[in-house]
């Protein structure tokens, strides 16, 4: 379980195939801190599971359906990765809770700064609309951002200096892929309606 705050922006050393899995490595510090192997890292929101991998990096075996269904499959060296450390006991959650599994790719549709904002429209697949609430919370790549406007294909999120500053939006352009993940707690209702009208 995560917040959606992210800790710091790692640095891809490499993605390559493996044997097994395919083996990913990133550049971190904060996200090293107090870390044993095993240890459950979310990856541009993506929940993976830490392996050592030498001094001052992470390593990640990462499946090929994780990588087909996220914007892992675009991932090279030197592109940057949200890094955020599993939630602890009696620690803050300051932004909402995040499970680490993602449930689409979105499209990034509009990106531009706006005043002293950045504006942010992302474009989500048929029918996933309906997990997304006006002022409700979303991830985008880990982060959790509120929702400020939602139509029929898309919504947008307003995004603050400090945003861009410490995740790896900063990168981002119109037409790349972003990981989402949509609010748990909408899903568990969705899903408990069914059940009782089945």
């Amino acid at each position: 379980m995560f917040t959606g705050i992210v800790e710091e922006t790692g640095q891809v050393v490499g993605f390559e195939p493996q044997a097994s899995a395919w083996r990913l490595t990133v550049a971190a510090r904060a996200a090293l801190v107090d870390l044993a192997p095993g240890d459950s890292i979310a990856v541009n929101g993506c929940c993976l599971t830490a392996t050592p991998a030498g001094p001052g990096l992470l390593g990640f075996d990462v499946l090929e359906e994780t990588r087909r269904l996220t914007n892992f499959q675009t991932l090279k060296a030197g592109a940057l990765v949200n890094l955020e450390r599993s939630l602890r006991f009696g620690g803050k959650v300051g932004g909402h809770f995040v499970t680490g599994h993602i449930d689409a790719l979105g499209t990034i549709e509009v990106f531009e700064p706006r005043g002293k904002d950045h504006f942010l429209k992302v474009r989500v697949p048929e029918g996933y609309v309906r997990y997304i609430v006006h002022k409700g919370s979303i991830a985008i790549d880990g982060i959790s951002l509120t929702i400020a406007e939602v139509d029929a294909t898309s919504f947008a999120v307003w995004l603050i200096p400090h945003t861009l500053e410490v995740t790896n939006l900063r990168e981002k352009r119109a037409g790349d892929a972003v990981n989402l993940e949509f609010d748990l707690l909408g899903k568990h209702v969705e899903k408990l309606l069914l059940t009782r009208t089945a």
